[in-house]
């Protein structure tokens, strides 16, 4: 079957954009908002002669994908292709000011998500959904696929934890598409607001049946980065775990070709035997994918310069399944062996993460102090992790399929 993505169904259909008709457009993009001939969304939408385009918005990274770090932020310019101006949603502001919402009366959103709470691009949703509330604009989302699929992970964000990396109370992989995620936020936030959502044709969450590609990713579609450092489908599989290294002082990858892919590199620990500490104390938490041990040297960021011994992640190919990886366990596994081999590692990172001040980033991360405290506790066994995060997807289960559309 042929899938369709939700900005494609749009120019296909005359019928999917009348609604449109007589009303000013802005549309929120980034370099992976391209069609299935990978026209930019935005050419595809100007060139459409019942679209009135006006506005168009960037998220973090920019609309054009061009700021590398976090915390990088983008300044508003004006489109010089189409004369409109780009506002920036990770510049001077995170939400929609008054004067943006001005711009136009339809907000497009046509974000690839990475399917984890931490990814800001849901966040953005939130905030354009909570600007346009009560005021008779309308958000469309033009949905894509969930890269990582159907199955949830992690810990639920607790009240109070809410920041741009923690948009509400889910779980850290979610297992929604942004389409589905709006629903949720109207329905959690109780927000009125004009919304519907452009749903993609053909996609299967759970189905198998994509090829080489396999699970979440259509085989049909290339990949292409939605933001610099998610280069292909195996980071967008590990990255509900592979993230939570921001908060600390081991590298993430970030200076290499394969970022966000290593559970961690450092110059002063022994990934072999950080390894062997991680498959006695819990096994099962390394299921459905290869760990290979690598060497790497960045070129930016943490331990520039400086030779890493680090953990590579291949949850792809013949070595990936689906149902039995868990990134976001395997992730605390290789921070708990860390921790039991180097009992005095300075492992947490102590820095405004996304302009949090007052808490760690592990704890902004991970939506509270759940995980670090278990990790940092000598006596904490596998088992009471398995039972806090269990509860907590068990309740998300039962929760989000309520929004499913796919």
């Amino acid at each position: 079957m042929s899938i369709a993505f939700g900005i494609d169904r749009l120019l296909a259909d005359p019928g999917l954009r009348a609604p449109l008709k007589g009303r000013r457009v802005a549309l929120v993009a980034h370099p992976a908002s391209v069609t299935a001939g990978l026209v930019h969304s935005l050419d595809a939408l100007a060139a459409c002669p019942d679209v009135r385009l006006t506005a168009a918005f960037g998220p973090q990274h920019g609309l054009k994908g061009d700021k590398q770090d976090n915390m990088v932020e983008t300044a508003n310019e004006l489109d010089q292709t189409h004369g409109i101006p780009i506002f920036s949603l990770y510049g001077e502001v995170r939400r929609p000011t008054p004067a943006m919402m001005d711009s136009a009366d339809v907000f497009l959103f046509d974000l690839q998500d990475l399917g984890c709470r931490i990814y800001t691009f849901m966040t953005t949703l939130l905030y354009l959904l909570q600007a346009a509330a009560g005021t008779g604009k309308s958000v469309w989302v033009l949905d894509r696929p969930n890269p990582a699929g159907r199955p949830v992970e992690g810990t639920l964000l607790l009240p109070g934890a809410e920041s741009f990396v923690g948009a509400g109370p889910m779980p850290m992989r979610h297992g929604l598409t942004l389409g589905e995620m709006g629903h949720w936020f109207i329905r959690h936030f109780r927000l009125d607001v004009d919304y519907r959502v452009i749903a993609m044709e053909g996609w299967e969450p759970e189905g198998p049946g994509y090829g080489q590609g396999g699970w979440g990713w259509p085989d049909s579609r290339i990949w292409i980065n939605p933001s610099p450092n998610a280069a292909n489908l195996n980071m967008a599989r590990a990255y509900a775990g592979t993230v939570m290294l921001e908060g600390t002082t081991l590298s993430e990858g970030r200076g290499t070709t394969r970022p966000l892919e290593v559970l961690f590199g450092a110059p002063d620990v022994d990934a072999g035997a950080v390894l062997t500490e991680m498959r006695a104390l819990a096994p099962e938490w390394l299921a459905g994918c290869a760990i290979r041990p690598c060497w790497f040297e960045p070129t930016f960021h943490k331990h520039v310069g400086k030779l890493c011994s680090g953990l590579m992640i291949h949850a792809e190919g013949g070595f990936y399944d689906h149902h039995a990886f868990r990134p976001w366990r395997l992730q605390a596994l290789a921070f708990k062996a860390i921790r039991r081999l180097y009992p005095d590692y300075p492992l947490w990172r102590d820095f405004p993460y996304e302009y949090v001040f007052e808490r760690l980033a592990i704890d902004v991360i991970n939506g509270g102090p759940a995980l670090r405290e278990w990790v940092d506790d000598a006596g904490a066994r596998p088992g009471d992790l398995e039972a806090l995060a269990g509860a907590d997807e068990q309740f998300w289960r039962e929760e989000s399929p309520g929004f499913w559309l796919y």
